[in-house]
Order: structure tokens, then sequence, then C-alpha cells
């Protein structure tokens, strides 16, 4: 009799919820991923280590564009893309990292503090930032896990109910994903430590739109290394 009373009074960690929990690791893995790629937009935010140094990210990603904010230990600065156009705001301390030698340089430098920027897509500025700035790519390079994949605990985050996946035994990453709704990724912690980021709004509106005619500085071919 005790038995069935505790039975009976065991909850199911997944009533109520879009069932994902109740599926193996490598489906809920599929699910999130397919999720990610399948939303028009999301807000992502976080630390990311990537080839030796830290980026603080804080964008909204569309599927034309973005905008948002990058940082490192040495500088700060703005992304804004609409379709192919990337701009990049920064001050002028930033440019003169960018420039090299003095005079000339630095005059260009002081110029493009606080301006848009507009990037040349042959640029070295624009290859080394735009992939921040593209949904897909960004988050086929984030939501990745590494190691044998299992289903952990179920949790909550921000009063969402998730499900963690893990990797590795958590030395690959771990990923919480909805278990309320569509399955998206809500939170992922990267391998080693190489950092950890939120996923939310996902589907909302990003508000993307070319800087005014007069907040915007078009240097032509090449912005790096010329004055």
């Amino acid at each position: 009799m005790a038995a069935v009373l505790a039975g009976c009074g065991a909850e199911d960690p997944d009533a109520g919820t879009n069932g994902v929990g109740k599926l193996p690791a490598a489906t809920i893995e599929s699910k999130a991923q397919a999720a990610a790629k399948g939303a028009d937009s999301v807000h992502l935010s976080g630390n990311v280590v990537s080839q030796g140094g830290t980026y603080k990210l804080d964008m909204r990603l569309a599927k034309n564009g973005a905008r948002g904010e990058l940082s490192t230990k040495a500088a700060g600065f703005q992304l804004l893309r609409v379709g192919d156009a990337l701009y990049l705001k920064a001050d002028a301390a930033f440019w003169a990292g960018e420039k090299s030698g003095s005079g000339p340089a630095s005059a260009t430098a002081a110029k493009l503090g606080g301006k848009y920027v507009k990037v040349p897509a042959t640029d070295p500025v624009y290859q080394r930032f735009s992939g921040f700035t593209d949904k897909d790519t960004l988050l086929a390079g984030l939501l990745g896990l590494h190691g044998a994949l299992a289903v952990g605990e179920h949790g909550s985050l921000d009063g969402v109910r998730t499900v963690r996946l893990t990797a590795g035994s958590g030395s690959g990453g771990t990923l919480d994903v909805s278990l309320e709704g569509t399955p998206y990724p809500l939170r992922l912690r990267r391998a080693g430590g190489a950092g950890e980021v939120r996923l939310d709004d996902w589907g909302k509106s990003v508000d993307l739109k070319t800087p005014d005619a007069g907040q915007t500085v078009d240097l032509g071919k090449q912005i790096s290394g010329t004055g």
C-alpha cells in the first residue's frame, strides 16, 4: 500500500510540457537546433571565448541583419547589418587602433569616432565581425555540444520550464531547452569554460534601419591599415 501511495504522489516532470523532455538526448538537440534555425530572430547575450580572446555580446539577430554591441577587453563598439551592408560604430580610440601610423591616420580616426562606418566587404574588419551579425552562422558555431549526450535535470529559466542536455558528463557543454511551446535553446554553457550565452525573444521583430546619412561614413574599399 505504501508503494502504491508513493507512486500516486510522484509528479511527472514533463506533465503539461511540449514533451521534449521525454525524448532521447540526440533528438532533443536536433529539435532545438531546428527550432533555432527556423526562427526569424533571437536576442543573444553573454560571453564567448574565441581564438584566445573573450567577447561580450548583446546582439539582436534576424534573417536580414542584426544590431547590438560587441566588446573585448580592449574596446567596445556597436554593430549594425542591414542586408549585406555592415556598419560599425565606435569611438576614435578604436579606429586609431585599426589604423597604422600617425598623422593622417589619427585625423581619420577622429572623424570616424561616434559615426556609423560602412565597412567594405573586402576589408578585414568585415571578415572579422560580420559573423557576429549572421544569425545562422553564429548559432551554428555556438550551439554544438562536444561528447556523449545525456538528458540532464529539469529546471526553469526566467519562469520557463526547461530540460538540460549535457555532453561529456558536462565537460563538453550544457544546453537548456524550453519545455514550453517551441523547444528553443535558452542557455548554453560552452565546453571548456569557453563562455555562456542566453537566448531569448525568439521570433520577435528586430528594428533594422540604415543609419541617417549625417551619421554615416563610407570609406570606400578599405578601412584597416590606411590613412
